[in-house]
């Protein structure tokens, strides 16, 4: 039995779908926005319409709606032929995962430009959903499809991003398809959704785009092969480190290197570690902090009591503590990191060496007590990085600042907690 709602939204489509003039469905389509889910079936009707602005004001609504229930339609809709409504249907799936994202996605900069679309894509590309955020399988397929052969290069490079978002590991395939554009848009793409996903196997897969002749994708690669932690690489990145006049290549090159622990690497740490740029002296010290030996340690320290840049400094005390100093004292290594965490320009860099130091139960351990700290950053930020460790021993001291006056901390201390009881 039809509820009065209900029956008012299919009556609404019907007359609309008896009018020849398509203005007339298109504002019918933009109007059922207004009636939430129970709009989606009907909704789901005009996404079929033979006119074009008709399907696209129907997607818009779907989006606009971005309940659960929107999700069917929008796999529906990435199948259509048009690129401005395989965009925002992308953009609207991710939304569903990832609220506000349409917000700042390529859709919100698409216009129409004679018989074209006109669209912009943020220069920053860092968003992605939580761990214990699953998408649905038939959402990632869709977006892989599109990523392989959407209508345009814009559409195509916009899924490789959604998926990458979603952390959509079913995608892989077909980014690796991706792979073999022409296009440098869609190369980045997927090279930093592939970054995301983090399946060590697509490695040697992006081997061939070290050399890449445009420099964004290049160190797109180049990034990518150290967090995927390819070694068959090592000799190819070593060789472009030695050859390359480009700093930000060389810089991405010696830090991808710095990823991948290797006796042999540790001449180049040495004469880096001296080096006069900034971040080739950090890349360095990150390097000789994966090495992991005690031995490095005395030259290790002097570095750090000697480096006056911010940069090297965090790296030098992220090496430090990965080489067993994990004592929280005034000018400890460990505590200096933590003490970053309040600082907006160096709380991001802090905040991943304590992500990756934290895999020693040592730093786990010493991190606990900073939850009950009366800094909310550092508070908000530990939290962070002991849900990235996995570690359910921390579960208990986590628990108690779910009740924190404090909304921030309170629901940071909620996340926290998800994500840990996920991987039980």
């Amino acid at each position: 039995m039809l509820t009065p709602c209900t029956a008012a939204v299919w009556l609404a489509v019907a007359i609309a779908q008896d009018q020849p003039d398509p203005r007339q469905r298109v504002r019918t389509a933009r109007e059922l926005a207004r009636q939430g889910s129970a709009a989606i079936p009907a909704l789901r009707t005009l996404i079929k319409d033979p006119e074009l602005e008709v399907r696209l004001e129907a997607v818009k609504s779907v989006v606009a709606i971005g309940t659960q229930h929107s999700l069917d339609p929008l796999v529906e809709a990435t199948r259509d032929a048009d690129p401005e409504i395989q965009i925002r249907a992308t953009d609207g799936l991710v939304n569903f995962y990832l609220p506000g994202y349409v917000q700042t996605g390529l859709g919100a900069t698409l216009r129409r430009a004679g018989g074209g679309i006109v669209a912009r894509f943020t220069d920053s590309n860092d968003q992605i959903v939580d761990p214990f955020v699953q998408a649905r399988a038939d959402v990632i397929e869709a977006l892989g499809k599109l990523a392989r052969g959407a209508t345009t290069m814009e559409a195509r490079a916009n899924a490789a991003r959604a998926a990458g978002v979603l952390r959509g590991r079913q995608a892989v395939p077909d980014l690796i398809t991706a792979l073999r554009s022409k296009d440098s848009r869609i190369l980045y793409e997927a090279l930093v959704a592939l970054r995301k996903i983090r399946e060590p196997s697509t490695g040697p897969e992006i081997a061939f785009l070290l050399r890449d002749l445009d420099e964004r994708v290049q160190l797109a690669a180049i990034e990518t092969t150290g967090v995927l932690v390819n070694r068959e690489a090592l000799p190819r990145l070593r060789e472009i480190l030695q050859r390359s006049e480009n700093t930000r290549v060389r810089r991405a090159t010696l830090s991808a290197i710095a990823r991948m622990p290797d006796p042999a690497s540790r001449p180049l740490y040495r004469t880096y570690l001296t080096n006069r740029d900034d971040e080739l002296r950090a890349a360095a010290a990150e390097g000789f902090a994966r090495l992991q030996s005690s031995g490095d340690i005395p030259m290790l320290e002097k570095a750090f009591k000697d480096e006056g840049r911010m940069n090297p400094r965090l790296s030098l005390a992220f090496a430090l503590v990965m080489n067993g100093q994990t004592e929280i004292a005034e000018f400890s290594p460990l505590q200096y990191l933590i003490n970053q965490l309040n600082s907006r320009l160096w709380r991001g860099v802090s905040h991943a060496f304590l992500v990756e130091s934290s895999r020693i139960p040592a730093v786990r351990s010493a991190l606990l007590p900073v939850l009950r700290s009366s800094s909310k950053s550092e508070v908000t930020m530990v939290a962070q990085v002991l849900a990235s460790s996995g570690d359910t021993a921390a579960i208990p001291h986590l628990e108690p600042l779910t009740r924190h006056p404090d909304p921030e901390i309170a629901q940071e201390a909620l996340r926290a907690l998800r994500t840990l009881r996920a991987r039980q």
